[in-house]
């Protein structure tokens, strides 16, 4: 990432970018319980592609969502927004329906989600795994990669002044993960297994009352990103190593520019300024309300993150159409 990342961006530009997480929460909604992940998937991304015209913005995708699942995708490297040469440029982190299983099965926790921030500012890596760590504010300084998951329990539990017992950490429920949910346990920690969708509870550790202190586990690299620069703007903290399948994706990461793709990756690798995290809910979950269809409206929540001011918004949309933005 570049060393002259600009301090700020343009706090206008985060109204526009809750009318595109707004856009595909919207368009992948009327899929929601039929069992069609790549259909809804592509209505996500096509209305989010169509809303980025609409942004005064010149953005670059440089971590995105797709290549893994083979599914629709705003690419890595492709170019959003209008041509404008006099707009300015960002770096866009991305994930048009983060949780696409949650939204076909009308499951909980699905979003539309989005991450900004000036060019060269966000991690730029293949669509890989990552194992990554997650919490909020009380985590500063207490919760990292280089402790043991035990450790990390007993130390946050001490800095939150609760007992094991009482901090709450959730985990992907995968058989990768059965030794590390042990060990959990075996700390004391009341694990949550969720089955898809990390970015909701990794974002919900930054965020009073949440009922979630920690996450841990691996997961998509685009959801870390995304995750990194939420929990920025919250003052949380985040970690994470990127896990390769084969030779192919490290040789990936190496022509992006990453000099070790094989080291821990601190809070500031992946978010080295100012950002702008967005979201939208799609089905229910701990930071958001899902779509709501009342009568001939549709309903949508959003949270809007900056990073340097700390300001967490948060957004209720209702439209009687069936897309958006809308611009008065």
């Amino acid at each position: 990432m570049s060393d002259e990342t600009p301090r700020k961006m343009d706090r206008k530009l985060l109204l526009e970018y809750v009318r595109v997480t707004e856009a595909a929460a919207i368009a992948c909604s009327r899929l929601i319980g039929a069992g069609r992940k790549e259909d809804a998937d592509s209505l996500a991304v096509e209305a989010m592609r169509r809303a980025f015209d609409k942004v005064p913005a010149r953005g670059t995708i440089v971590i995105g969502e797709g290549e893994r699942d083979e599914a629709p995708m705003l690419y890595i490297g492709e170019k959003v927004g209008p041509k404008d040469e006099e707009l300015p440029e960002v770096d866009i982190a991305v994930d048009p329906l983060e949780g696409t299983n949650l939204c076909a099965s009308g499951k909980p926790g699905a979003l539309a989600v989005l991450a900004i921030a000036p060019r060269g500012g966000l991690l730029n890596a293949p669509d890989t795994y990552m194992y990554k760590i997650a919490a909020g504010p009380e985590g500063v300084g207490v919760v990292t990669l280089d402790k043991s998951p035990a450790q990390n329990v007993l130390d946050l539990a001490e800095a939150k002044n609760k007992q094991p017992g009482d901090v709450v950490v959730v985990v992907l429920e995968r058989p990768r993960h059965d030794a590390l949910v042990a060990e959990l346990r075996g700390a004391g920690a009341s694990v949550r297994l969720i089955t898809d969708g990390d970015v909701n509870p990794s974002v919900a550790t930054g965020l009073p009352h949440s009922g979630i202190d920690m996450f841990i586990g691996k997961g998509g690299a685009p959801e870390g990103v995304l995750s990194a620069a939420a929990l920025r703007c919250l003052g949380g903290v985040f970690e994470g190593r990127l896990e390769f399948r084969n030779p192919g994706e490290r040789q990936r990461a190496l022509g992006m520019g990453m000099r070790d793709p094989d080291r821990l990756l601190r809070h500031t690798d992946l978010v080295s300024g100012p950002c702008f995290f967005v979201a939208s809910g799609v089905t229910d979950g701990p930071i958001l309300a899902g779509i709501r269809k009342v009568g001939l409206r549709t309903h949508v929540s959003s949270l809007a993150l900056r990073s340097d001011t700390g300001t967490i918004r948060r957004f209720e949309t209702s439209t009687l159409l069936d897309h958006l933005p809308v611009h008065d």
